[in-house]
């Protein structure tokens, strides 16, 4: 069975190469290539895989994993320059494949050894944009 859960938060990012020339970036990144940033609504849906506990007929308690999507991303994430105030985007552009990969690589261990399973994180950057990933568990 899947259980999917939704949580938003507010971020600006700049997808550039400090190391290529503004012509480059632009060619490559388009708008979002501007160093000053620019921001997005985020949409997070977070799906697990797992079977429905014979008590509680629940794969996980729903308020369990809104507390790890707060702590883990929202918190994090929310109304910061990702490029400069959160780690590893310091180092590593913050596309929406890269931050959707960085919140299944923060999520991944609360799941290890449980009865369910992280199955997909999905990142709605626009109305019309998201990225679906289903990494490794940890």
């Amino acid at each position: 069975m899947l259980i999917t859960r939704r949580a938003e938060f507010s971020a600006s990012h700049a997808c550039y190469r400090s190391d290529w020339s503004e012509e480059r970036n632009q060619q490559v990144y388009g708008a979002s290539a501007n160093p000053r940033g620019h921001g997005h609504n985020y949409v997070l849906e977070v799906t697990l895989e797992g079977e429905p506990d014979e008590v509680t007929g629940m794969v996980m308690d729903l308020k369990d994993l809104k507390q790890i999507l707060e702590t883990e991303v929202v918190q994090p994430f929310d109304h910061r320059f990702l490029n400069h105030e959160v780690p590893p985007f310091d180092r590593v552009i913050p596309t929406p494949e890269n931050i959707t990969i960085e919140i299944w690589k923060r999520l991944a261990p609360h799941f290890s050894g449980t009865g369910h399973k992280l199955h997909q994180v999905r990142l709605w950057e626009t109305e019309d944009l998201y990225v679906d990933y289903r990494g490794e568990p940890a």
